[in-house]
């Protein structure tokens, strides 16, 4: 009987690195990677609560500037001189007053309509008894085809 000796030659590169000792973090240098990793926390927290305010709870920007859309498309005398559809475009108004929460918003933007285009103002406010928005005015200012102004809402409180 012959005996085969098998010899096992390891590669130098296998070798464990788990004996190899690490340096030791200091008390400053494990601070402030804490303080880099919170910092980052963070910003992303406070982006993610922007992208989900703006997002997920709509401004009341664009509510009341829906609300007065809709009620222009709605009104004959508007369609008449403009034509059907009707359709908005614009920006919201970002006053002072707004974000200070004085519960008045006001949105001016544009209409167009296949027979002519025009410019609405509108203010709304809280009403206090019944907590819904109310226009305090509602103003379609028509540019084209003739030049005419619509006030298709007003509210002069008792």
């Amino acid at each position: 009987q012959t005996q085969k000796n098998i010899s096992i030659i390891e590669n130098p590169f296998d070798a464990p690195t788990y004996n190899i000792p690490e340096k030791p973090v200091t008390f400053t240098e494990g601070a402030s990677y804490s303080l880099i990793i919170l910092a980052g926390l963070g910003i992303a927290a406070a982006v993610a609560y922007g992208v989900f305010k703006e997002l997920i709870f709509e401004p009341k920007e664009y509510q009341i500037y829906w609300k007065a859309l809709q009620r222009i498309q709605n009104d004959s005398r508007v369609r008449m001189p403009i034509g059907t559809p009707v359709t908005g475009y614009g920006s919201e108004s970002r006053n002072r007053a707004a974000r200070q929460r004085i519960p008045k918003i006001i949105v001016n933007f544009h209409i167009r309509g296949p027979n002519g285009a025009g410019k609405v103002y509108a203010e709304m406010f809280r009403d206090k008894v019944d907590r819904e928005w109310k226009f305090m005015y509602l103003i379609v200012e028509v540019t084209s085809p003739s030049p005419a102004q619509l006030m298709l809402e007003s509210y002069v409180p008792a």
